[in-house]
């Protein structure tokens, strides 16, 4: 395939500073990379902050952030084995680890301490052409829609491996907070696919609407609710088995460790800045309560995920918008105005 030498992408040189769309070099993989020619990329809430820099971890600066690129590979690395040019792939948040540590040897990858991480550390998808560890890099079936893909690559399997960390049976009870967003709406139907009856949580008439349309069998919405923890319980039959914090509010995040069910499971998916957990410890021993942190996925995970979707079990409600939008979306889901996920076209 014939590779430019320039290209568009959105690259910011300082944090919070101007979120340029501009012409920059083609990246070239090293050894052990494959360049992948990205079509479509989701836009996520790490995005925002990466680009603000209120994390803990500092970004690399100039930075092209993404890390929901859906494309084709167009090159390989001198040392790379089972990729082909033409292969769809895609960039997922962990771009590459060791591979020799203990976390990595135990299929924890994305808490290798050497991770390097698309869209933060790693230069990301909101680029026509970007770069991947040939390992780590998803691969993507043959005939997929790559725009509804994209999400996948980390909401996707971000809310597939947070639902097997709260090891819930069918037929349990999951309140997705922050259900009607681009990660609780593809919670809701991926805990639809494994067998789990949905409480939704968030905002609105039109996202109760939206989330009851993907199978929610219940939506509790906090802007009317008097009492949230005694209406997620009464809607769940005596409170959920589990718990997907997907939504940035450190408040869900408390409320849910009061209406979770006895023995159940709290997990911890999004990430508001400077937030705490906040719970009784009295409460939490006699309810028997765990709560437990889910960082993405591994390789496994990913496969898991993008194999729901491949057979057609989980839709990407999305809007495809250009690049060159990129601002325009980081304020409206500033202002919680999103519902879904907004996808960028790399080539407008």
């Amino acid at each position: 395939m014939s590779i430019p030498k320039t290209q568009k992408a959105v690259v910011f040189e300082t944090n919070g500073g101007p979120l340029e769309y501009k012409e920059i070099p083609v990246p070239e993989p090293k050894a052990n990379e494959i360049l992948i020619h990205v079509r479509y990329s989701g836009v996520c809430h790490t995005d925002l902050h990466a680009w603000k820099g209120d994390w803990p971890l500092p970004t690399k600066l100039p930075l092209v952030g993404g890390h929901e690129g859906a494309g084709e590979v167009v090159a390989v690395g001198k040392n790379v084995n089972g990729w082909k040019i033409g292969d769809l792939a895609g960039i997922k948040w962990l771009n590459g680890s060791c591979l020799s540590c203990e976390f990595c040897q135990k299929s924890n990858e994305s808490n290798c301490p050497d991770a390097d991480l698309s869209g933060y550390t790693h230069d990301g998808s909101f680029q026509e052409y970007a770069t991947a560890d040939a390992v780590q890099a998803a691969r993507i079936p043959a005939g997929t829609d790559l725009a509804q893909a994209a999400p996948i690559l980390c909401a996707g399997i971000t809310v597939y491996k947070a639902l097997k960390t709260a090891q819930l049976e069918p037929g349990q009870w999951v309140c997705i907070s922050g259900a009607g967003g681009g990660l609780g709406s593809l919670a809701i139907q991926y805990a639809k696919a494994m067998g789990y009856r949905v409480a939704a949580i968030d905002g609105g008439d039109e996202k109760g609407e939206f989330c009851k349309s993907l199978g929610a069998e219940a939506f509790i919405d906090f802007t009317k609710s008097k009492d949230m923890v005694k209406d997620v319980v009464a809607a769940t039959n005596g409170g959920p088995h589990g718990v997907i914090n997907v939504s940035v509010s450190e408040k869900a995040i408390a409320q849910s460790c009061e209406y979770v069910r006895s023995c159940g499971t709290v997990v911890l998916v999004g990430l508001p800045a400077g937030a705490q957990v906040k719970t009784p410890v009295f409460d939490a021993v006699v309810k028997s309560v765990s709560i437990r942190g889910s960082y993405v996925g591994n390789r496994a995970d990913s496969a898991e995920a993008i194999d729901f979707f491949a057979r057609g079990l989980i839709k990407c409600p999305i809007k495809v918008v250009g690049m060159s939008e990129l601002p325009k979306i980081y304020e409206l889901m500033e202002a919680g105005k999103i519902i879904g996920r907004y996808v960028i076209d790399t080539s407008k």
